[in-house]
């Protein structure tokens, strides 16, 4: 069972990032833009959590799970800050 949820989490995870970035181009909005790419971390991280969980069981791939979720919310605070100090 729990690998239909972690492959659904990287799944939607995938959706939201294409959904947002198709919509960014249509309108140039750049909010879009950092929140599709945070969600393109945070596929990275669910399909990282997949492959830790499922795949490579004898290894721990924790911290570039971390490193990768970390990235990704970085790069959303990056443009949260960066379009409302304009």
């Amino acid at each position: 069972m729990e690998k239909i949820i972690y492959s659904l989490c990287a799944l939607t995870a995938a959706a939201c990032a294409t959904l947002l970035l198709r919509r960014y181009l249509q309108t140039r909005y750049r909010l879009l833009l950092w929140s599709g790419l945070c969600f393109v971390g945070l596929t990275l991280n669910n399909v990282l959590l997949v492959a830790d969980r499922l795949v490579f069981t004898a290894v721990d791939l924790s911290t570039w799970r971390l490193l990768a979720a970390l990235a990704a919310i970085v790069l959303l605070l990056w443009g949260l800050i960066m379009d409302g100090s304009s």
